[in-house]
């Protein structure tokens, strides 16, 4: 798969079988998200790998859409320093999201990223220190329909170019 096709095809997942991702798969898409590109490569960002189901469970109920966390087989906790302190922060940590995501869906693997609303609830239940911070998480595992992986793109999905593309100015 290219990347322009894996672009084009991308879905959100939010529902997994229970089947455990291989320890190259994990290492893929984490490997994936740290090649990401970062403001003044500052590389501003941790990542935590949660496999453990209960972790998981707790993870998603810190989001009022983080519930897909709960099935996922692996779930990726992406730590920024204080968000508002530079507006790149996450930018960057978007990348990375980005990245991770492409790389799980060349691979076959589901994706979805989860809000984190309640960040001080998530840092009791992960065990980061407070000069981290967490917004995002993303649950990644196979997913339950397996026709989603070669479905064929919607049409009018997404706007047209024209609809959101200003040329030299607006």
């Amino acid at each position: 798969m290219n990347v322009s096709e894996a672009i084009r095809t991308k879905r959100a997942v939010r529902q997994f079988l229970e089947k455990p991702l291989s320890e190259e798969e994990v290492r893929a898409i984490l490997h994936a998200g740290r090649r990401a590109q970062s403001s003044k490569n500052m590389q501003a960002w941790q990542f935590i790998a949660i496999r453990n189901r209960e972790t998981l469970k707790a993870l998603s109920t810190c989001g009022e859409w983080a519930g897909h966390l709960a099935g996922a087989a692996l779930g990726v906790a992406i730590l920024t320093p204080d968000p508002t302190a530079r507006f790149q922060t996450m930018f960057d940590a978007g990348q990375a999201a980005a990245y991770m995501q492409l790389a799980a869906w060349e691979l076959g693997i589901g994706s979805c990223p989860a809000s984190i609303y309640e960040p001080e609830r998530a840092r009791e239940i992960l065990g980061f220190p407070p000069e981290w911070h967490l917004r995002i998480a993303i649950s990644f595992g196979y997913p339950a329909e397996e026709s989603v992986l070669t479905a064929i793109p919607k049409k009018g999905g997404r706007r047209a170019l024209d609809e959101i593309v200003h040329w030299e100015r607006w």
